[in-house]
Formats: structure tokens, sequence, C-alpha cells
């Protein structure tokens, strides 16, 4: 059963948004709304769903308030995103610096960020997830990390800071040099497997398999291409090269094969035991290195679903952890298994790093594109990493081939970004994290929204949820209302961050890692509450701790729903969509 609830007491003064809920008043259930467009009546015909788009005067949301996305004004951004038809100019807009910011910002934490300090003013900054680079450093140094994220966390209701742990993964990595070797163009340059060789022909490296792995004519580049090498023959224990770019040779570089990856597992020894490390201090969740088919995703999952049956032996029996999967696409043996990779994981990371070394270079946007692609059909969150802002390591601004980069991720729709050595070492974290929240913020500023998300209609009848995220969110878009939808899975918030509405989701939860994973999802935003069993008074409590933060202002509305994998006060079989004016 689907119900709408409108508010009484419309003001006189008829805006789109006050005639639209009048209309809405008038009707007695939301296909009758939806359907009697005729605009709809015309695209229904083509089986494709679309509600033309109304102008939605401007309408403020409320004051600073600081957040993991920086300080929030969740005002609008301009009075009508979407272009008039024809008009394809650069609009003005006029933007907060402190605005509400619907696409996530992912940092590495490193020696530059380790610091309480640096932790607090990065969250503050926008950070909204910390990144855990398992390659770099001990438990001891992230133990840190995840002890003054928590402390972070602990002290607001509104905000919240996720901890991703991101595995090392199999690498392979020239051994230790005494110092740095130059490498130049036509010289002949050899790597064994034998350990411990260091000389100004040959070093070591740390993979017995290597020499099986390549062929005569593989290039083997160094550091993601940084300098590269042709396979001209082979020993039983050396591969002979001829170096095609030069440069100097430090201590266990990474080393890949263009084309190929490495018959290493996805998860080595040394993983396993930072995945357990994770699981004892229950981090929200895993970025898993070089995933190159689904059993890998399935292995961990089943590892974490099963309950131990001692402490001693839970390595054999699993751990009974809620922690969900990432799996990082930077493998060439991965992009054959893309779908069943995704479909098995709870979202993907587009590492473009190895994935550019393994690949062509020239074929990593389109491999991005693709991905961003099929993580929004499946509902799964998609992170874009790698040299995002890799200039500000050294420099205080960005290059304009950096800025447009962030903006091309956030246009394809991409839930989160990623910087790396920006925060991780680099000597401008905050500078770095306040340019992609800029760049961020001003794109999807720009950007088109309709009233209707772009989906066919009937993709949603078979799921009762997926049908009511869709019409809340085309609700809600032509009203130019926020979300607000209780949930103890998340499930509702996922859909509805799924349909990427125009206005900010407000996710209640009473379960505290429902709403430090939820943070990762683009346009929502978690809040912890109780719920009690009396519907109305927790209701009121949510938009009274809304107006209490500057986010919502009386006399506004909200499009507030209730559906989801989990009923909270309704009957399984009931779902509701209400329009409720805020009071104060």
């Amino acid at each position: 059963m689907a119900t709408i609830n409108l508010p009484t007491g419309m003001s006189p003064a008829k805006s789109d948004a006050a005639r639209a809920s009048d209309r809405l008043s008038s009707v007695k259930n939301l296909n009758e709304f939806f359907y009697e467009s005729p605009s709809v009546k015309r695209c229904a015909r083509g089986a494709t769903f679309a509600v033309r788009s109304m102008r939605i005067a401007e309408q403020g949301y409320g004051a600073n308030i600081s957040s993991p996305n920086g300080a929030l004004v969740t005002d609008k951004l301009n009075s009508s995103i979407e272009p008039q038809p024809g008009d394809h100019s650069l609009r003005q807009v006029q933007i907060s610096p402190n605005a509400w910011r619907k696409t996530k910002i992912v940092c590495t934490i490193g020696p530059s960020t380790s610091s309480r300090e640096m932790i607090w003013k990065l969250a503050e900054t926008g950070m909204n997830v910390a990144r855990l680079n398992m390659s770099h450093g001990d438990h001891a140094s992230h133990q840190k990390t995840i002890d003054l994220v928590k402390e972070y966390n602990s002290q607001f209701q509104d905000k919240v800071v996720a901890i991703m742990l991101d595995t090392k993964g199999p690498e392979v990595r020239s051994g230790d040099v005494p110092q740095p070797i130059l490498l130049e163009e036509g010289q002949e340059f050899n790597f064994t497997i034998k350990r411990g060789v260091s000389s100004q022909q040959t070093v070591s490296v740390n993979y017995d398999d290597f020499v099986n792995d390549v062929e005569v004519g593989d290039i083997i580049l160094v550091d993601g291409g940084m300098m590269s090498l042709a396979v001209k023959s082979k020993t039983k224990d050396s591969v002979k090269c001829k170096v095609i770019d030069g440069g100097e040779l430090k201590s266990r570089r990474h080393l890949n094969v263009r084309g190929k990856s490495a018959t290493l597992p996805s998860i080595t020894d040394k993983d396993w035991d930072d995945i357990k490390f994770g699981v004892d201090n229950q981090v929200d969740f895993y970025a898993v290195s070089f995933v190159k088919d689904a059993k890998v995703v399935h292995e961990l999952k089943d590892y974490l679903k099963r309950k131990a049956v001692t402490q001693s032996f839970y390595e054999y029996f699993g751990c009974n952890a809620d922690i969900h999967v990432i799996v990082k696409i930077e493998s060439a043996d991965s992009i054959p298994n893309l779908h069943s990779i995704i479909t098995a994981s709870d979202g993907a990371m587009v590492a473009r790093g190895d994935l550019g070394a393994e690949l062509p270079i020239e074929d990593v946007p389109l491999l991005q594109e693709d991905i961003i692609r099929r993580c929004r059909s499946m509902q799964k969150p998609v992170i874009v990493a790698t040299n995002m802002l890799e200039s500000m390591i050294n420099h205080p601004t960005p290059t304009r081939a950096e800025v447009s980069d962030i903006a091309i991720a956030v246009r394809e729709g991409a839930d989160a970004i990623m910087l790396s050595g920006e925060t991780a070492h680099g000597k401008y974290p905050l500078k770095a994290v306040k340019v992609m929240h800029t760049v961020a913020l001003r794109t999807e500023s720009s950007l088109r929204t309709s009233s209707s998300p772009p989906v066919q209609l009937t993709a949603l009848k078979s799921h009762m949820g997926e049908m009511f995220a869709f019409h809340a969110t085309t609700m809600a878009n032509t009203l130019g209302t926020p979300i607000i939808v209780f949930t103890r899975t998340g499930s509702m918030a996922i859909l509805l961050s799924h349909y990427r509405p125009s206005s900010t989701v407000f996710a209640f939860t009473n379960e505290e890692r429902v709403k430090q994973r939820l943070v990762l999802y683009h346009g929502v935003m978690p809040i912890y509450m109780e719920f009690s069993d009396d519907v109305e008074e927790t209701f009121s409590r949510a938009l009274k701790l809304l107006l209490s933060k500057s986010l919502l202002k009386e006399g506004e509305h909200v499009t507030l729903v209730q559906s989801g994998a989990q009923p909270i006060w309704r009957r399984e079989s009931s779902h509701h969509i209400q329009v409720r004016k805020v009071e104060g």
C-alpha cells in the first residue's frame, strides 16, 4: 500500500513547488500523479519513464555547520540546477566554499596526516573516509590512526569518518640496492630470481615465477611506467632486457608486465594478517588489491560471515565481522571478469595506477567510465583513485588537467574520489582536500538535473523498494525538497543514492555500523539517532535535529520515505512516501 501524506496550510503564493504539492494532494496514489502528465504519457509509450523538470525557486537550507564534508551549508547552489532548453552557456553560480558536497572524498593517512590535529583538520576540510594503506607502516601506526578516527566519530551525532583498510596485495618488486642505479636508453639490464643480487647490470626480484611469467618481447614497467625495459631473452633464473626509457632504479620498485598479471594469489599471507587486524578493530571497508576474479571476493566474504569456533582457530573458521569488501580494479586479468567481480563485491575502486601499467594507458579513461557505469547499474559504490592531484604532493596548486580529472569523475557519477600520496606524505594535504572539495562541488552545481532519474520503469516493477526510491527521488526533485529516510540496514538510503536525487538524503539510523558505511555513498548524510516506538515522536526529533543544525529551515518541506529491507513502524507490505512541512 502506498500513501502520500501532505501538510495543510500551503502558502497562498503559489510557487512551482507549491502548485506541485497542491496537485499531489488531489491525487489518490503515486501512479496517478506520475502518469497524468502529458510528457509522462508520451514517455510511457516509449517505455522510458520521465517527468518534465520544474523550475524550483531558490531555497536556503541553513547556515554554516562543520562536518566531515567541510562546514555545511545545504543551500541550493543555484535557483534551477537544470538549464533552460538551448542554454548551453557556463552559468555563473555562487557557491559557498563550505557548501554540502555529494561526491565523497577518501584520504590516505600517512606521515603527513597521522597526528590527531591533522586527522581533525582533514575531517573538517572534507575527508569522508580515512584509508589505511597496508603497503606502508605497521599495525602500531595504523592502530593509532584507527583510534583517532574513532575518537573523532564518538564526539558527533551527525558527523562520521569511515575507515578503509587497503591490502598490499601480491606485488612484484625489485630488490634492495645500496644506491640508485642509473639506467640509460639502449643499455642491457637483467632481473634475477636469485635473492640478494645487486649490481650495475642485475638486480633481484621478489617473485620466484617472474621468469616463467614474462616472455621475449614483453615490456617491463618500473614504478608504473617511470622506466621501461623490453625483454630480449631468458635463462632459467634471469630475464635479460634492453632499457627503453631510463631513469634511476631505487630499492624495492614496483614491476609490471604490460598486458599481464602475475600468477600470485590476490590475498597473500600478509594480507590475511592485515585483514584480521581490521576485524579486531572493526574497520568499515576492505579495499582488496589486484582482484582477478570473483572467487577471491567470495573467499573473503565467506570468512567474514562465518563465526569463529575458537579464538585460536579463527583464521580457519571465520570471524563473523560486518565489513564490506571493495574490489580494486587494477589488474589486466580482472577486465574480462568485471561483471562477476563487481557483482560479488560491495563496491569497486578504479585503481588507475597499476591498471594503466598493465593495460594501454589510452584504455584507462574508457575503463573508468565503464566501471562507474557498471557499479551504478548494480547499486554499488565506486571510487576513482590514483594521481588525481599528484602534483600537489610537492606543489600548493594543481595542474589544470588534474582539476579536469576530478570534474570528469564527478560528472561520470563516481560515489567517491581518492587522494593517495597527496595526503599520505605530501607537503600540502589540507590544500589538496580543499581543492578536491571545491572542484567536486562546483562540478555538481553544473550538472543537469531532471525531475525523474533516467531509469527504465520496467526495471523497477519486481522490487517494491526500488520503485519507491525511484518515485521518492522524482517527487523530491520536482518539489525541490531534501529526502529523509529512517533505516536499520541502510538499504533504502543506498537505493535513494543510486537514483541520485538533486537534494541531500538525510539517512537516520540506530546502527553505528550502518551510519559509518553510508558515508561512502553519493549524496547521503548519515545521522545516528535512537528510534522510539512512537513514529511521530521519532519524526519530530529528527526534524528538530536538522533544524538545530541549520540543515533545514522552518516552513520548508521534506520528502519522507518509509520503505526498505526491514519494516520500521509499518506493516511489511506497506510503504509510504510523505511530504511534510517543517514546523519549528
